[in-house]
């Protein structure tokens, strides 16, 4: 019999303790955020969850992020485009805002158009 052999099935079964140990403490760190480490693993915890997406040009997304890329090209589901414009007034000088909603069931942002993206705003 080889002298080690009892001493290496120890150090197999205290390696596996260990790695569930470690399984455990990443999981944990998972709850409490710690897995953000650089800013698209926060756009990573939110696939499947609805966000909101402020583009150039006074747009706005509301949607389901099916998928993204490090450009932060997406695609959005069940979309809620908001558009809003500034009108001046001839006569009275008086800023007209208007909005104009549309919704679409898919649709691909090119990331370059992204200013900001976060969890929807409560309207």
């Amino acid at each position: 019999r080889f002298p080690g052999a009892h001493s290496t099935h120890c150090l197999s079964a205290a390696f596996l303790r260990c790695s569930g140990a470690m399984a455990a403490a990443q999981a944990d760190e998972t709850d409490v955020g710690a897995t953000v480490r650089e800013p698209l693993d926060l756009i990573k915890l939110s696939l499947d969850e609805r966000i909101y997406v402020k583009l150039r040009g006074d747009r706005e997304l509301r949607g389901r992020l099916h998928a993204y890329d490090q450009h932060l090209n997406m695609v959005l589901g069940d979309v809620e485009e908001t558009i809003t414009t500034v009108e001046i007034d001839d006569e009275t000088y008086e800023e007209i805002i208007k909005t104009q909603k549309r919704a679409m069931p898919y649709l691909f942002v090119r990331g370059d158009g992204v200013i900001l993206v976060s969890p929807p705003l409560r309207t």
